[in-house]
């Protein structure tokens, strides 16, 4: 099958098409024709070797962790699933590739296309799981930073949907965009205390940094100089802080509950998904290289 290889750590250069054998399915797996592979700030982390101690990487290997695709071979055990469902999840082998591996599926709505639904999967579950964990509920205000991202465009939506206020941290020129997410826009950077407060002086209740830009300081001012509610998940100063880093342990049970949620809420046109850019197989590279330099809104996809 085609396929995108690494053999040793490094930058975008490391990552070569190759022709690869063939995987199938094992108990309790599906095999997944894929229609659609979305690429990920992890994905970049992990191929530059700086994941080893969270994730470690057998060489060589097959990037990409989320996928949209057709299940064309289906393992012992299985019942729920049948050749010919399309479907959306996390790859057990790379999503990267012509074919992938996989447990944690729910079904695709018809409704629904094969780049945005390919686009959900890391982006929902990271967003339900740092609101879950903050606990944001109707009346309250969240300081979401990064709200143009991938994962902060869902956080935005969602976190209005529980009837919270989100004041959104974006560059200028994305304030249209995240106002079109409901949520009101603030320049990041020096003065970002004060401009949070003037749009929000009752405070904020709980703090969603999905930008890792060296906010969490006025994070903590803005939240009356306690770490209580406030999570990151990209912001390596976090323990020193004393601020959780959220990065999984989401049941599988409920990662498929809650994605096939948001499936049904972006095909029903409720939970909107933001594609920037799409890329062939063969300019995995590129596509890596575009989300390492930092892409603007919306979500990388790769189209196998």
């Amino acid at each position: 099958m085609r396929a995108i290889v690494f053999d040793k750590f490094g930058g975008p250069e490391v990552l070569r098409p190759e022709e690869t054998a063939e995987p199938h399915p094992g108990p309790g797996q599906v095999r997944v024709a894929v229609r659609a592979a979305g690429v990920n700030p992890i994905d970049w982390k992990i191929r530059r070797g700086w994941m080893e101690q969270a994730f470690p990487t057998p060489l060589p290997a097959v990037p990409g962790s989320e996928f949209a695709g057709v299940v064309d071979e289906v393992g012992e055990g299985v019942t729920d699933l049948t050749v010919g469902d399309e479907v959306l999840g996390w790859s057990a082998t790379g999503s990267y590739a012509q074919y992938a591996l996989a447990k944690n599926v729910t079904a695709k709505p018809a409704g629904l296309g094969w780049a945005e639904a390919a686009a959900l999967p890391v982006a929902g579950e990271t967003a339900v799981r740092v609101l879950d964990a903050l606990g944001v509920r109707d009346g309250e205000t969240l300081l979401l930073h990064g709200a143009a991202g991938a994962v902060g465009a869902m956080a935005a939506q969602l976190a209005v949907a529980r009837g919270a206020t989100v004041i959104g941290t974006a560059s200028p020129g994305n304030h249209e965009y995240v106002r079109s997410l409901g949520a009101v826009p603030v320049a990041y950077g020096d003065g970002l205390v004060a401009r949070v407060r003037a749009v929000a002086p009752q405070g904020v209740d709980a703090v969603f940094d999905a930008a890792g830009k060296g906010a969490l300081p006025d994070s903590i001012e803005l939240r009356g100089g306690t770490t209580d509610r406030i999570v990151t998940i990209a912001d390596m100063a976090a323990q020193e802080l004393g601020v959780t880093f959220s990065s999984g342990g989401t049941p599988p049970e409920k990662m498929r509950a809650d994605l096939a949620e948001n499936a049904r809420l972006a095909a029903a046109g409720t939970l909107r998904v933001q594609i920037a850019r799409t890329f062939p197989l063969a300019e995995a590279a590129a596509a890596q290289e575009t989300s390492e330099e930092g892409h603007g809104n919306g979500k990388l996809v790769i189209t196998p």
